[in-house]
């Protein structure tokens, strides 16, 4: 447990670039458009030798609760309600406009504990600081979070509240370790725009941490949130949807896409989430494809499945498509879901969890020999020119994805489609479905070989 400080103000203020100045990383995406960040955003945060959590949240704006601006705001309330300091952030350059002063006084009604802080202060910007006063929530201190200034000040404000904090959590008889040792299996939740993303991870997650709604594309940037899912682990990352690289005309849109595809290649698992309606279109294609490129192990998932009035019928043909249109990813387990009443979920974590240890598979070099002498004895290779292709050895270079290296005498000549049916059968006899697995054909001897022996006759 951790000393929690949410950043809070108007839009277009700076929350997320002292957010990425905080976490020594740009996780959140930051544009000179006002209203970028629309979900509550997670970071460990530091300054000097003090650690915290900082929450970048959505730029507070005074509208109908059923909005997207509203919705956003109930979010940035329940950051207000979770932090321990809350940081109001104002623009010295702008000086105090109505809106701040509505942010102040829902920061005054909460009872919390605020540090007001004037953002882009360089040079005579600083003038403005003064209007900051007239607010009643204690001195304002000049910042520049894009050039680093003023965070000594921060640092004086918040050592002798962490410390306050770390004292109390001491006094407190209860472990404070984490459940479970080591990293959280990290997941990535992506698809189309509108595909249920948000709602699936507030679902798991028990509560409304992420913005959700009939709007598609809200969802703007990768959202990482650390999440106990039965007794495991996790870390999900909602992502914005995936639109074709033709209709990605916004440069926002284009930083969210980017964002999404960074989230997926550092990912272990990454669940593609598809509306019943519209499964296998061809962006989920892409991102599945996208997946298996990455090296990443992959799990289907079916939203809305409670509108379906054929199931067993629709299910047998997502399958078919399934396996017809992604033959590099044959046997991923496809799973049916609604993210709106939590059905399927378990199912969905069970898969999880059985594909990322498929991704983590090793195999023994013995058995794997064994198992291509008995498969090219079966299914000899080919013999172009009336010389046969003779496979010598295999082993297993790396795992995650699982990747196999095999002693050839003339690899080039090697078709394709026999390369595909060592592929399947690494899948069918070691239970490695649905598995991204890499096999590569050298040239060379078996390196376990009389080295006596003249090239050509190893065994």
């Amino acid at each position: 447990m951790a000393y929690t400080i949410a950043l809070i103000g108007r839009p277009n203020v700076g929350k997320s670039t002292l957010f990425n100045r905080l976490v020594g990383k740009r996780l959140a995406l930051v544009d000179d458009q006002p209203g970028v960040t629309r979900d509550l955003r997670e970071g460990d945060g530091r300054i000097g030798d003090l650690k915290f959590t900082v929450v970048d949240t959505a730029g507070l704006e005074i509208a109908d609760d059923q909005s997207l601006p509203g919705r956003m705001r109930k979010l940035t309330q329940k950051a207000i309600e979770m932090a321990d300091l809350c940081i109001l952030m104002l623009d010295a350059r702008a000086g105090i406009l109505p809106l701040d002063r509505e942010v102040a006084d829902i920061l005054r009604r909460s009872g919390a504990d605020v540090l007001v802080t004037c953002n882009k202060a360089e040079g005579r910007a600083a003038d403005a600081i003064y209007e900051a006063y007239e607010l009643g929530l204690g001195d304002p201190l000049p910042i520049s979070a894009e050039h680093g200034e003023g965070m000594q000040e921060i640092y004086a404000v918040l050592q002798p509240r962490i410390d306050a904090f770390e004292r109390a959590l001491a006094a407190v008889d209860a472990p404070l370790g984490e459940d479970r040792a080591g990293k959280p299996l990290q997941i990535a939740v992506v698809g189309r725009p509108n595909a249920g993303k948000s709602t699936l991870i507030n679902k798991i997650i028990g509560e409304d941490r992420l913005l959700t709604g009939p709007e598609a594309g809200i969802t703007r940037d990768s959202i990482g949130l650390p999440v106990s899912w039965g007794d495991e682990a996790f870390k999900l990352f909602d992502t914005a949807g995936l639109r074709k690289r033709a209709r990605i005309d916004e440069k926002l849109e284009k930083l969210s896409a980017s964002d999404a595809i960074r989230a997926v290649k550092f990912a272990e698992v990454v669940i593609v989430l598809m509306d019943v309606d519209t499964c296998f279109e061809t962006q989920d294609l892409r991102i599945a494809d996208l997946a298996e490129r990455e090296g990443r192990a992959v799990v289907f998932a079916v939203n809305k499945w409670d509108k379906e009035m054929d199931k067993q019928g629709r299910l047998k043909e997502l399958k078919e498509m399934l396996e017809r249109l992604l033959p590099q990813l044959s046997g991923a387990p496809l799973i049916t879901v609604s993210a709106l009443t939590g059905r399927g979920l378990e199912r969905l974590r069970e898969a999880v969890l059985e594909m990322y240890e498929a991704w983590n598979t090793r195999i023994t070099t013995a058995k794997l020999n064994q198992w291509l002498g008995a498969r090219t004895q079966a299914h000899p290779p080919p013999a172009p020119g009336g010389r046969r292709i003779r496979l010598r050895y295999m082993t297993q270079v790396k795992a995650r994805p699982p990747t196999f290296m095999v002693s050839c005498s003339k690899p080039e000549d090697l078709p394709e489609s026999y390369s595909r049916f060592l592929v399947n059968g690494l899948r069918q006899d070691f239970g490695l479905k649905g598995v991204p697995i890499r096999l590569d054909m050298r040239k060379g001897e078996n390196p376990f070989a009389d080295k006596k022996k003249p090239r050509g006759h190893g065994g």
